[in-house]
Order: C-alpha cells, then structure tokens, then sequence
C-alpha cells in the first residue's frame, strides 16, 4: 500500500455518490477513464440528472478534481450543482472521443473555474 494513500478497485468506486461542498448529492460514478499513455486516471464518468436511473447525463469529470471522502464513502467535487447541470456531458450511447486534444480542452477548462 502506498505510504500516502490507499489503493482503490475502479469496481470499488463505480456506484459511488458524487457531492459538492453543500452536500448536495452531484451524481455516482458510473465509469472511470484511464490514460493508458500517462498511466494516470484521467476521468471520472459522472452519471447525473435523472430520476431512478432513466434519462441520466454523462459528465467526465477530472479525477484531479474530485477529493475522496472517505469517512462517508463518496467522492466531493468543489462545484455547485447548477454548474453540473451545464456541463458539457453525452448520452450514454454517444460518448465523445476523449482522446480528443480539443475535447480535452474543453473539459478541463471547464471544471478549472
């Protein structure tokens, strides 16, 4: 185990609730994206906005930007939930190349304000 942390299965997070500084519950965590290049998690998938599952939106979310709350078992993104709710996103059958320079771009800009 590392000195500094702990080690997590990405099948130990998928499920696990998103929620922001009010407490707000954001979304789960429906997938994780690794960059194979980078050998770093890049994303956390973010599934948000629906009602028992039924028309949820997808969100990429960087894992910088996500903080492990441990003590309650969940991540915490510093965000209100109406700039979730305007996030760039995808539908579950359409997710966009993330590999994409200018994707990429837009995503991180968008969680760094």
């Amino acid at each position: 185990m590392p000195a500094n942390g702990l080690l997590l299965s990405a099948d130990s997070i998928t499920g696990d609730e998103v929620c922001n500084m009010q407490d707000e519950k954001l979304g789960n965590i429906q997938d994780i994206m690794i960059d194979t290049a980078e050998g770093k998690i890049r994303y956390a998938v973010l599934s948000a906005g629906g009602f028992l599952g039924m028309g949820d939106r997808l969100f990429a979310v960087p894992w910088k930007a996500l903080k492990l709350d441990k003590e309650n078992k969940r991540f915490m993104l510093d965000v209100d939930a109406e700039k979730i709710k305007n996030a760039p996103g995808f539908d579950k059958d359409q997710w966009p190349n993330m590999a994409d320079a200018s994707w990429n771009s837009t995503v991180e800009s968008y969680y760094a304000k």
